[in-house]
């Protein structure tokens, strides 16, 4: 079972510099770093999710990965339906929803401003930080602890040089897991159970969707 998966989104992917460069990279490792890239874009053209399938591979891995740029301060929509239709209430989180509990989140991200557009004098108004906790806290509902993200900023304008030693700290943090300083200082994940009552036995499954 792989000790890492990789969920990737992009949804052009030839075009992608960082995004590529970075899975050359994790390809460079070999069979033994024990990694799984899911390419979700690949896999689900058509937007239909196998939902069994994406359970079974996130249960088999202790650090999870979310790989993608940045698009209007969050992901790609698929991976925003797949959160929907994997994560589903009673698996992931709510009573009985123990699947995830105990494994890492790690956010990989890129973005197309320069860090410099990330305050409050920027176009984007806020410290890039702001941007964080949706992501965070999705992981801490599923019972995941929430790593340090790795955030390469201003993608179209750097050097190829750039690009490939940015993947390479990728490649190598992968290949180290868990043996990561600063995890050993982390607080395990929050606990954020969810009342039965707050769902009704006969809502949808799909995050609150149903509402």
């Amino acid at each position: 079972m792989p000790r890492v998966l990789i969920i990737l989104a992009h949804p052009q992917l030839e075009h992608a510099r960082v995004t590529s460069s970075m899975l050359d990279a994790v390809a460079a490792l070999g069979p033994q770093a024990d990694v799984q890239v899911r390419d979700l874009y690949a896999l689900y053209p058509d937007y239909l999710i196998d939902v069994a399938a994406e359970q079974a591979a996130l249960q088999a891995a202790q650090l999870v990965v979310w790989l993608h740029p940045l698009h209007w301060y969050s992901m790609p929509p698929l991976l925003k339906l797949w959160q929907d239709e994997v994560l589903q209430f009673g698996w992931a989180y709510g009573p009985g929803g123990q699947a995830l509990s105990g494994r890492d989140l790690w956010w990989v991200t890129s973005t197309g401003a320069a860090e410099s557009s990330y305050r409050p004098d920027g176009p984007s108004r806020y410290f890039f930080d702001a941007f964080v906790p949706p992501f965070e806290q999705t992981a801490a509902l599923c019972g995941m602890r929430f790593l340090p993200p790795m955030v390469l900023h201003g993608a179209h304008q750097r050097s190829q040089a750039e690009i490939e030693a940015h993947a390479q700290v990728f490649a190598e943090r992968l290949a180290t897991y868990p043996h990561w300083p600063e995890i050993d200082e982390l607080p395990p994940a929050p606990d954020c159970q969810v009342p039965s009552h707050e769902r009704p036995a006969e809502s949808g499954q799909r995050g609150d969707r149903s509402v």
